[in-house]
């Protein structure tokens, strides 16, 4: 089994043999309830997995797309997401095509990568993103040494962020009912692309 998160194969192995322990069945009740008070926009959601959150954002009305890696993934994203099948992709995150969006939604997906591509994923979310845009969703905060999925200090996520970013909003409690590899450890922030 592929060993390096930042593989296809990787994922693929995992999703083919029923390892998918960040696949929660649903979306959390923080991310419900900001889209009950958000505006309609253009998001991507990267890493989406088996798409709850693409179905989620899609039924609120937003343009939503989700891109894998992982063929895997993306087969159980369509057979999940049925007539919004259409609006997932393979495609990776670092080099696909796009116009900019107005949000990207993170979860599970930068904890996902291997530590030393997180520079690179700070410059690319910042790149996909319109000046004012939202990055928005809940980040892995944890002292781990082995991943995935691989632990972020607050520190360092605000070293990765500030040059392009400003958080505007940090839940100071953890998230809740996350998934057992998470819990106690995930916290909502929404974080703006600096004009």
């Amino acid at each position: 089994m592929a060993q390096d998160s930042s593989l296809s194969e990787f994922w693929d192995a995992r999703y083919r043999g029923g390892v998918t322990p960040w696949d929660a069945g649903g979306v959390p009740p923080q991310l419900a309830k900001w889209l009950k008070s958000s505006s309609k926009a253009r998001v991507l959601v990267p890493g989406c997995g088996t798409g709850y959150e693409v179905r989620a954002f899609a039924e609120h009305g937003h343009d939503v797309l989700g891109i894998e890696i992982s063929d895997a993934a993306i087969e159980a994203a369509r057979r999940e997401l049925g007539p919004l099948a259409d609006q997932v992709r393979k495609a990776d995150y670092f080099v696909f095509e796009a116009a900019p969006f107005d949000v990207v939604y993170e979860r599970a997906f930068l904890c996902a990568l291997p530590r030393r591509m997180w520079g690179r994923w700070a410059a690319r979310t910042a790149e996909l993103l319109q000046p004012g845009g939202t990055l928005a969703g809940f980040f892995f905060f944890d002292d781990n040494e082995r991943g995935p999925p691989f632990g972020i200090s607050a520190a360092k996520l605000h070293e990765l962020l500030l040059p392009w970013f400003e958080l505007s909003v940090d839940s100071p409690i953890p998230a809740e009912h996350s998934l057992a590899v998470f819990r106690g450890k995930e916290r909502w922030q929404v974080w703006q692309r600096k004009l």
